[in-house]
């Protein structure tokens, strides 16, 4: 059996490397290729293109970059057409990935959308246009499912598997320890992101704010790097601070579990934080033509995904021109170790991610998927 995947994101990547080592786990003849990261390669994926040659971000630079990315589009459909896999399964991805799966149908192939379009969010009308083109759809959200059924699809969630990947890999006292920390130590995170263009956007803001959160109340700033970015861009502007921030690659979770709370950009990152018990200031800002677009189209009330578990905002949201430092500093500060609203938010988001089901969510995925391809 041959198994095409997708992913144009490091998320994306993240989870297809999950899915390929559990379907290779429960059938290890099937052949998994296709596009994405280093993590699906390490996975086992053969990769026919990496994502990080083509990630791009927004309306303007998906505009700059538009002939190379409609060469990759008709890359990837004569891939698709040599290689006639029995499935190509879509991570994520929506912009470019339904128009590589609306070609690639053409061939017989069946298409699986693993993480669909947000029809909850905007454009409420594109379930129904995914529903002519893919065969089955699995959600992780429980809150993705109610557009997609209104619109008739084979429509599934398995529950999220960050449940089963989210955790500490040592215990607190020795994550303390590799750290450098103390139990008596306030640890602050900044989380800028993984896109290039949110680093430069962020970045800057959360750099202030540690600036005066170290005038004000002595802390520890940790900065973990993904590892699909330039960290020397990074480096610069840290050490163009006047505040000192280490950064990190490793032990993200067990750093997550020692900290006290983060400033960090809306994204999967903000999640991972609830499950390890950490509350986050979660920020966003986008290149004004972009947010203009964004408001006219998008109907949410929040846009962080604790937040949206929840129903109501149990930890602060900043948008756009919100985005100061000093709104910042403002928000994190009562989230100290010790502080009462801290030990709330903590609380509601325990509440929050109960919701994302029980562990096992990757071996269920990864068995709907050979299913699929199957039958």
């Amino acid at each position: 059996m041959k198994i095409m995947m997708t992913a144009g994101e490091a998320s994306g990547d993240v989870h297809g490397a999950s899915l390929a080592r559990e379907i290779k786990k429960i059938s290890p003849s099937t052949e998994i290729f296709g596009m994405g990261g280093d993590e699906m390669q390490a996975a086992g994926v053969r990769l026919v293109r990496h994502y990080k040659d083509y990630n791009v971000m927004g309306v303007l630079e998906v505009l700059k970059n538009l002939r190379k990315i409609l060469k990759l589009l008709d890359d990837l459909t004569e891939i698709a057409s040599t290689e006639k896999p029995d499935l190509l399964v879509l991570i994520d991805y929506p912009d470019f990935n339904w128009r590589l799966a609306k070609r690639v149908k053409k061939f017989g192939v069946k298409i699986l959308s693993y993480i669909p379009p947000s029809a909850w969010a905007w454009r409420k009308s594109r379930a129904a246009d995914c529903a002519k083109i893919a065969d089955e759809f699995i959600a992780i959200f429980p809150f993705e499912l109610p557009p997609y059924e209104k619109a008739g699809v084979k429509i599934s969630f398995l529950g999220n598997p960050l449940v089963d990947t989210v955790k500490s890999s040592m215990t607190l006292d020795a994550a303390q320890k590799f750290f450098n920390v103390k139990p008596s130590d306030h640890v602050i995170l900044l989380m800028p992101g993984s896109r290039r263009q949110e680093i430069k956007l962020l970045l800057p803001e959360m750099l202030k704010a540690a600036e005066i959160l170290s005038v004000k109340k002595s802390a520890k700033f940790f900065l973990p790097v993904a590892d699909n970015v330039d960290e020397s861009e990074i480096a610069r502007q840290v050490n163009a601070a006047k505040v000192e921030v280490t950064l990190t690659k490793k032990f993200r979770y067990d750093l997550m579990g020692i900290a006290d709370a983060a400033m960090a950009t809306s994204g999967t990152v903000v999640l991972e934080a609830a499950l390890m018990n950490m509350p986050c200031v979660v920020l966003y800002k986008m290149a004004r033509l972009n947010y203009f677009i964004g408001k006219l189209l998008v109907d949410i009330e929040n846009f962080s995904l604790p937040n949206i578990l929840a129903g109501k905002k149990i930890q602060p949201e900043l948008l756009q021109d919100e985005v100061t430092a000093e709104r910042i500093c403002a928000e994190i500060s009562k989230f100290y170790r010790g502080e009462s609203s801290r030990e709330k938010v903590v609380s509601d988001l325990q509440v929050a991610c109960a919701k994302l089901g029980g562990s096992g969510a990757v071996e269920r995925v990864a068995r709907k998927i050979l299913e699929v391809a199957q039958n």
